[in-house]
C-alpha cells in the first residue's frame, strides 16, 4: 500500500461563536462556551507516488467571508491555498486531485487555480450543494445569493458511500455536518490518518460527557444529529487514537501548522 506525507496548511480564520458551534447546548454547563473564536480553516497537502493531492482547498478571502458567512473572518495576506502552496513549492497546476471532505464555502475556494486536477465528493454531498433548500444557500454560495460556487461548471468524480479513492486513500460517509460530508482516511508510514472536515469542530468534541452517559461531546453545529452522533462514533471506533483525527477547524491545529509538522515525514 502507498505511503504519503501530510502536510497541514492554514487557508485563514473563521469567526465562529463557540456556544454555536464547538457544543451542543445540552453539554454548556460543562465547557466555556462565552463568546467567540477564530478556527483555523485547515487544508491536507498528500504527496507520494508521484502524486500531489489536496484534501479540501480552504476558505475565501476576509471580503466574501465576512460578507456572506461570518463578520469578523479573515484571510491574511498570503493565506490563500494557492499562496500557500506557492511558499511549499508547490504549483497549483501540479496538484492531480483533490478530495472533498465536504462542498461548504470553506471548504471549496480557489478551483479555478486547479486547473489540472481531477476532483472528488460524495454523490450525495454533490447533488445536494447543486440544489440546496434555502437554509444552506450561504453555505454553498448558492446563485439565488447573487454569488457563484467556486464548483460551478468543474466536474467530479462522485463517490456513493465507503470506497478507495487511490492506493492508500480512502473515503468512508461521516453525514451530519453535511448530507454528503465523508472522511478522507491517508496512509503514511506512521499509520493511517482520518481527515475529516467538520465533523468535529474541537477534539472536545471526541470526549465522553459521564454525568450524562455521552459517548462524545456533540458540537452544536449540524445538519442532522443523529447522523451527526453516529458519524462521530464511528470515526473514533476507526481511527487509532485522536491523534491519527485531523480535522479542519480544531483550534489546536494552528499549533500543528505553525510548528511545520508533516505527517508521515
Amino acid at each position: 500500500m502507498m505511503n504519503y506525507t501530510i502536510t497541514p496548511i492554514n487557508t485563514g480564520l473563521v469567526n465562529s461563536s463557540k456556544a454555536n458551534y464547538l457544543y451542543h447546548h445540552s453539554v454548556h454547563k460543562y465547557y466555556d462556551v462565552e463568546g467567540s473564536v477564530q478556527l483555523p480553516v485547515t487544508v491536507f497537502l498528500v504527496q507520494g507516488g508521484g502524486k500531489k493531492i489536496m484534501i479540501d482547498t480552504g476558505m475565501s478571502n476576509t471580503e466574501i467571508a465576512g460578507k456572506y458567512h461570518h463578520p469578523g473572518s479573515v484571510q491574511p495576506e498570503g493565506y490563500a491555498v494557492h499562496e500557500q502552496l506557492k511558499k511549499l513549492g508547490v504549483d497549483p497546476a501540479e496538484i492531480t486531485d483533490i478530495v472533498f471532505t465536504h462542498l461548504h464555502w470553506d471548504h471549496v475556494y480557489y478551483l479555478d487555480q486547479f486547473t489540472n486536477a481531477t476532483l472528488y465528493a460524495q454523490r450525495k454531498e454533490y447533488e445536494f450543494a447543486m440544489n440546496p433548500i434555502p437554509l444552506y444557500y450561504k453555505s454553498y454560495e448558492y446563485k439565488a445569493l447573487g454569488i457563484e460556487p467556486q464548483f460551478k461548471g468543474r466536474y467530479f468524480n462522485l463517490l456513493d458511500g465507503e470506497c478507495e479513492v487511490m492506493d492508500g486513500i480512502y473515503v468512508y460517509p461521516t453525514p451530519g455536518h453535511s448530507v454528503g460530508s465523508q472522511t478522507v482516511i491517508v496512509n503514511t508510514s506512521e499509520g493511517q490518518f482520518h481527515c475529516c472536515g467538520d465533523l468535529i469542530f474541537t477534539y472536545d468534541n471526541l470526549k465522553e460527557v459521564p454525568e450524562m452517559n455521552y459517548e462524545i461531546t456533540p458540537p452544536a453545529r449540524f445538519l442532522n444529529i443523529e447522523e451527526e452522533w453516529n458519524s462521530i462514533c464511528e470515526l473514533k471506533r476507526r481511527a487509532k487514537s485522536p491523534e491519527f483525527i485531523l480535522p479542519t477547524h480544531a483550534p489546536e491545529m494552528l499549533a500543528v501548522v505553525e510548528s511545520g509538522r508533516v505527517y508521515g515525514k
